[in-house]
């Protein structure tokens, strides 16, 4: 926030007695409160606006000004519900999204909370919030699937740290709500304290009943993003909940959304908001809010609903209006500059008054983060027959890229290969090399002969294929990288995708991740995989807040029954 001495310099430029920075002339703009477009000057000292109107300054020596004459211009967009760990990293992610325009986003703790004790994370944190971008972020309260350490891991006085900070907005998403139906204790507390905070509370609530919703407003959930229907979008605004739209990689649902609140003749867009939801990297080139926007504008959205359904509806949901998405007096100057209402795409983009792109042109790229401080990704074990040791026949079915069933194998799991069929052998390896769980997976490919991922949503290993030699010879591989991902067949390694921070993240541009991640989704898909997004898979192979079987690191689980159907194994 801004010091005693800086609004002294400030007033100083109303009063006419110093000159700002930098004076927009001649600005077409979206008044956020009015919800109209207005004409007139911004004055810019630093990275705040300091007046909006007619009024031109007395004081311009040394002011960069800049005609805005035939351009639209908005406040920057902001992406509410982010996981800024798909590949790539939080900076990478920023830096790529803050060019087309996405200036703000609120994101997911859950690496940070799980990866870094709380001091380095902070830290982390703070370096983010040197660069000329706004972040935002979640407090986990679950870890949305089944941790040896859970209560320890995420227990109330570690989560309300999180809670007490300026910068935390939410608590959740609640991934883990049929616990706190139950009563869970831990998460009932953190919520507790969110509320007296004065934080929202985000739910995950996919295919939610009335019953259910109705349930969680009264346990203090605010908004949801999981309507895949307008239904759904109904159910929830009838319940009082803030409804998040969402256009995923995996639920690219925004499009239907919007035209059947439309066909409906719903007055809501006051009420709504767009999200991308964490999507994979290739995902994004087509922009992040941008392309919401984009896509609500094509639905016959009227622009200035489809520009606050991405700005001003978020800021006035959070309670962040004093800083964001209203072009006004005291604001962060974080503008974007359009050719028209019709095209999102900003030409020139104003974050915290730094130009991040001038002219169609980007400037320089984010680099604030000190990656050496982030724990490096080390395998401490290596793999022997004994590994191998496959107990039960029972194994996890994919009936699509995310969602699973329970079925029972009828191969001889003794056998190291497995010679044809849709069948692979599946290890999870703790990445300490204390335990495995041992299981088979059908669906996943047909003629993958060793695949190894240190992503994953716990960060410990998965092994997957057909061929045990070479399951080991992908695990050796991503284990001499540092984390990431590796194909191996034949003796050989035929695909990698490093990731070098943790084993979990990319360091590399999100330009580059992206024709990485292709890269290995083709090679994936080479040997079978036939489903929507393999990345979502390895992610979610261990999340128990999807149906019905999971891999987690106290073994393989029968979600709903809450049923450990094998055990892990020490190693």
């Amino acid at each position: 926030m801004w010091s005693a001495q800086e609004i002294q310099e400030q007033l100083a430029i109303i009063n006419g007695q110093k000159a700002p920075d930098l004076l927009i002339e001649n600005a077409t703009y979206l008044h956020s409160i009015f919800k109209k477009w207005m004409q007139g000057n911004i004055w810019i000292a630093g990275d705040r606006i300091v007046y909006v109107g007619q009024k031109l300054p007395a004081q311009l020596e040394g002011t960069e000004r800049v005609d805005a004459s035939g351009k639209k211009i908005v406040p920057g967009y902001i992406e509410p519900h982010v996981h800024p760990f798909q590949l790539y990293n939080p900076e990478t992610f920023a830096d790529f999204a803050s060019r087309r325009g996405t200036t703000t986003i609120l994101a997911d703790n859950l690496l940070l909370f799980t990866m870094l004790d709380q001091e380095k994370a902070f830290s982390f944190i703070e370096q983010l919030n040197e660069l000329p971008f706004s972040f935002y972020w979640w407090a986990r309260v679950d870890s949305q699937t089944v941790l040896q350490n859970e209560q320890q891991l995420f227990n109330p006085a570690d989560i309300e740290k999180w809670l007490k900070r300026p910068d935390v907005l939410m608590a959740g998403e609640l991934t883990s709500w049929p616990r706190l139906l139950q009563g869970d204790q831990n998460m009932l507390r953190s919520l507790g304290e969110a509320k007296r905070e004065g934080k929202k509370i985000e739910g995950h609530f996919p295919g939610a009943s009335e019953r259910t919703l109705a349930r969680m407003k009264l346990l203090g959930t605010d908004g949801d993003h999981e309507a895949m229907t307008v239904d759904e979008v109904e159910r929830r605004l009838q319940q009082g909940y803030a409804v998040t739209l969402r256009y995923s990689s995996i639920r690219p649902d925004l499009p239907d959304l919007l035209a059947g609140i439309l066909e409906r003749g719903w007055d809501v867009f006051d009420h709504l908001m767009m999200t991308t939801d964490g999507s994979t990297p290739s995902f994004y080139k087509n922009g992040v809010m941008d392309q919401c926007i984009q896509i609500a504008l094509d639905a016959g959205v009227s622009p200035i609903d489809a520009y606050q359904m991405a700005s001003y509806n978020v800021a006035r949901y959070y309670d962040m209006t004093d800083l964001h998405s209203v072009i006004g007096t005291g604001r962060y100057a974080t503008l974007n500059f359009l050719e028209d209402e019709w095209n999102p795409v900003p030409t020139d983009v104003l974050s915290k008054g730094q130009w991040l792109v001038r002219d169609g042109e980007a400037t320089e790229t984010f680099q604030a983060v000190d990656w050496s401080k982030i724990p490096f990704f080390d395998l401490p074990f290596e793999l022997n027959d004994a590994d191998f040791s496959f107990s039960s026949s029972t194994g996890i079915q994919m009936v699509n890229d995310v969602i699973t069933k329970v079925y029972e194998t009828e191969l001889d799991l003794t056998k190291p290969i497995i010679s044809s069929g849709n069948e692979c052998f599946l290890l999870l390896l703790d990445k300490q090399g204390k335990w495995r769980v041992n299981t088979v997976l059908k669906g996943f490919a047909d003629s993958l002969q060793g695949f190894a991922s240190s992503y994953s949503n716990t960060g410990d290993v998965l092994l997957i294929g057909q061929n045990w030699e070479e399951m080991k010879r992908a695990f050796n591989e991503i284990k001499k990288n540092g984390g990431g991902m590796a194909v191996a067949e034949d003796g050989q390694i035929v695909e990698t995708l490093p990731l070098r921070i943790s084993g979990g993240l990319s360091d590399e541009p999100m330009e580059v991740i992206m024709e990485q991640e292709l890269t290995m989704k083709r090679a994936l898909k080479d040997r079978g995989y036939h489903h929507g997004d393999v990345v979502f898979t390895l992610l979610f192979m261990q999340s128990v807040h999807l149906p019905h079987v999971r891999i987690t690191p106290m073994g393989l689980i029968q979600v709903l029954k809450n049923e450990c159907l094998i055990s892990n194994t020490e190693r």
